[in-house]
């Protein structure tokens, strides 16, 4: 029995495809900066915070690094209603990977402040800087620096995860695909495809990324 591959059908349903691609893309937006800030608080607080508040936090990142990222979003969605918090599938999406992305954010950073020389903390003392403005100046650029490819390439780790969003129904690249496959009965080419589209956002994202990276530090070699 010989498969005749057909991908010309697919442009039937560019406009699922396209608006797939911008959920996606919303979706890791949204991770990247919220996410991202989430962990600069978190490893502040883990490397340099007061110590009544490293017992939640290290609780906090403990948790979801060591467990599934859609046993998370599914108790986001489906756990949180009888409490009380009903959200959409884009918005339980969207917090999920909000609250994955700081975790393990979190850590990368505080290794980053963790290999910061003592002397650059004693430069800002001598400058009068407040702890805040020390930590902001002198400690956090250095440190976002030398993580920022182990940090550009949890990003596009966390990107390739939200596939699993569709599991809620969110309507992102995934769920598309999903959708065209169970009208065509096509699977090959829709997840052929959809790999394809999967590994042309990463190579982008990496791409901006490095980009991002030059601008924000320009002594430094994005890769």
């Amino acid at each position: 029995m010989t498969y005749n591959f057909d991908f010309g059908w697919l442009l039937v349903y560019y406009p699922q495809i396209l608006h797939g691609i911008a959920i996606t893309i919303e979706l890791i937006v949204v991770a990247a900066v919220v996410g991202i800030a989430v962990g600069i608080c978190c490893a502040w607080v883990r490397a340099l915070g007061p110590a009544w508040l490293k017992p939640p936090v290290t609780a906090y990142v403990e948790l979801i690094r060591n467990t599934p990222f859609l046993i998370q979003l599914f108790f986001i969605y489906f756990g949180l209603p009888p409490l009380g918090l009903r959200l959409s599938e884009l918005e339980a999406a969207n917090l999920a990977m909000v609250v994955n992305l700081g975790a393990y954010s979190c850590e990368i950073i505080r290794a980053g402040i963790q290999a910061t020389p003592k002397g650059q903390f004693e430069a800002g003392a001598s400058l009068a800087m407040t702890p805040f403005e020390t930590f902001r100046h002198v400690v956090l650029v250095p440190a976002l620096q030398r993580i920022w490819p182990a940090l550009s390439s949890q990003v596009i780790i966390v990107m390739l995860g939200s596939a699993v969003v569709s599991q809620i129904a969110a309507q992102d690249l995934s769920f598309a695909t999903n959708f065209i496959q169970s009208r065509t009965f096509r699977a090959f080419e829709a997840y052929f495809f959809s790999t394809v589209l999967y590994l042309v956002l990463a190579i982008l994202l990496r791409w901006v990324l490095a980009r991002l990276g030059r601008i924000i530090f320009p002594r430094t070699v994005a890769r």
